[in-house]
């Protein structure tokens, strides 16, 4: 039996949308600032599809040693993270947990430097209270 020449793009059509993840919702990081910091420190990304329901954990690695970071604020584009008391010196990647069924970590080709010590900085959680810079 032959294949006809609208069969085949009608199979691949009905075919593609159930195996491939969707590219959609699937998160990305552009940018994160400042690039560097130390313990404490608050730093932002920015990018697309970085809101709660696409990225459930952000973590910071260097490929051996994941550490959970919290985060302080998420929108669509950006989000607000404090270098957590566990994560070492170093360069360290950040990566996301998505929402994804099932669950999936993505390194992102966004990277940090988080330095010895700890932060002589003090930035707000919510936006609210003074700032004390270096």
């Amino acid at each position: 039996m032959r294949i006809s020449a609208i069969s085949i793009p009608l199979l691949v059509a009905f075919a593609l949308p159930e195996s491939l993840p969707s590219q959609a919702g699937m998160p990305i990081m552009r940018s994160v600032e400042p690039a560097s910091g130390r313990i404490g420190d608050v730093l932002v990304i920015t990018g697309e599809n970085l809101g709660p329901e696409s990225v459930a954990a952000l973590y910071l690695t260097d490929g051996k040693t994941d550490v959970k970071v919290p985060i302080i604020e998420q929108t669509a584009t950006s989000i607000r993270f404090r270098i957590p008391p566990e994560a070492i010196p170093g360069r360290l990647a950040l990566m996301v947990l998505t929402r994804d069924k099932p669950p999936r970590l993505i390194e992102e080709p966004v990277k940090i430097t988080v330095e010895a010590g700890t932060s002589s900085s003090k930035i707000p959680a919510s936006g609210n209270e003074t700032i004390r810079l270096r």
